[in-house]
């Protein structure tokens, strides 16, 4: 039978835990040695509006140059499908550019190896083949 929550907690249900930053904050506040039961000054929550307001500015500043960037990018690939090239294969070559070596050895031989057992490409092909040849 399954324990009611007082069985297992006690008399009171535990405390949800405060989250990593919650608590540098609440120790940082502390370690300032502010009561906190005396409201901030008029500058202190002054300095603290105008701080918050300096990071949502910065987060939005930010968004939109990540916005012109996505569509200086999208401008790229449209140039090169204007000129012919294929833009799903140039995306796969910067997801390899982008990829540990590695890791994408490690993929490709897992490819491969899924390919052969499907029989779409002969063993001689797969690099494991290519060295039990040599």
């Amino acid at each position: 039978m399954a324990k009611s929550p007082v069985d297992r907690w006690g008399s009171e249900p535990p405390r949800p835990r405060k989250s990593t930053k919650a608590a540098e904050t609440t120790a940082a506040l502390e370690a300032a040695d502010i009561p906190n039961d005396e409201p901030l000054s008029d500058a202190a929550a002054g300095f603290a509006k105008e701080q918050l307001k300096s990071f949502i500015e910065r987060v939005e500043r930010l968004e939109e140059e990540k916005k012109t960037i996505a569509d200086d990018i999208k401008d790229v690939f449209a140039e090169a499908k204007g000129t012919g090239f294929d833009t799903k294969a140039l995306r796969a070559i910067i997801r390899r550019r982008k990829a540990d070596p590695g890791q994408l050895a490690e993929h490709e031989a897992i490819v491969d190896l899924y390919a052969q057992a499907l029989g779409m490409i002969p063993f001689e092909r797969t690099p494991l083949g290519q060295t039990m040849e040599g």
